[in-house]
């Protein structure tokens, strides 16, 4: 399988985590990303979490994981990284640093690596499925284990719609 290849992919296998590939027909038409891919693979999309990029006011670009069906609570990201402000980042910006494309990003493999944020909700879950570096790929693993691989610090951060 060519997917083995994604920079996510091989550093998950070379730090020896155990993980599960998942992958999906991508619809390039969907509007939310970790919708489509929970409701394509069956999975709870509340353990399915998107990697979204973002500026802080002081220019530097952070990675925040949250649940699929959430909103990312952008001054909560902002006081986590002690920062005033922070917006989502230009797609191509995006595109750029972590050297994958929108709808493949993934917090894992970057090209350059980013200070990553995880909504704590993930630390209530077995197993969690994050983006493994391409449309359509899906890695799933432990939450503890991708807190160490990136490292990452856990805050609260999504904004759901039932809150």
């Amino acid at each position: 399988m060519s997917s083995k290849g994604t920079p996510a992919v091989q550093l998950v296998a070379k730090a020896g985590v155990a993980h599960r590939l998942l992958t999906y027909d991508y619809d390039p038409s969907a509007e939310a990303i970790g919708l489509q891919a929970a409701e394509a693979l069956g999975l709870d999309p509340a353990i399915v979490f998107k990697t979204l990029i973002v500026e802080l006011d002081t220019g530097v670009l952070v990675c925040a994981l949250i649940p699929a069906p959430a909103r990312l609570d952008l001054k909560a990201l902002a006081a986590s990284a002690s920062a005033k402000k922070a917006e989502l980042a230009d797609p191509a910006k995006a595109e750029r640093s972590s050297g994958y494309v929108v709808g493949g990003i993934s917090p894992l493999g970057q090209r350059k690596k980013l200070k990553s944020f995880i909504d704590q909700s993930a630390t209530t879950r077995d197993e969690i499925v994050v983006n493994g570096g391409r449309r359509g790929l899906q890695i799933a693993l432990k939450p503890a284990d991708l807190i160490k691989l990136l490292p990452a610090t856990l805050c609260l951060l999504a904004v759901t719609s039932d809150a």
